[in-house]
């Protein structure tokens, strides 16, 4: 059991993934779960290109934005959600404080976006 307020900020959110230690119930190779909490203003450091995943992303609370290519998709009210698929590049962005759970198959490596 565990508390995913307490224990996603350990890993930049990731409560299960390739990149849990071996041997930790947690650790797979077929599906990767965040928890992300953002402040309002909150953007990804740089769009995700050359996906190899599919992607659910989930609004817990507040107003969240993802951003594709052409398309802007605003996720506000508790359970709107959205789906896409390898080869689609995208963004997002925080326009009110946000909790939002992506759920992502399958995991993989090459995708962390370091602090510059």
């Amino acid at each position: 059991m565990g508390n995913a307020n307490v224990d996603a900020p350990q890993d930049r959110g990731w409560l299960l993934g390739y990149f849990k230690p071996p041997g930790d119930i947690r650790h797979s190779d077929d599906v990767e779960i965040k928890w992300g909490v953002h402040p309002r203003g909150d953007r990804r450091a740089r769009w995700a290109t050359g996906e190899k995943r599919t992607a659910l992303l989930v609004l817990i609370s507040g107003r969240f934005r993802l951003e594709f290519p052409g398309r802007n998709v605003v996720l506000s009210r508790q359970g709107d959600y959205v789906v896409w698929g390898p080869g689609v590049d995208h963004s997002w962005y925080a326009e009110e404080e946000s909790v939002v759970l992506t759920v992502r198959w399958p995991s993989i490596p090459g995708y962390a976006v370091t602090p510059e």
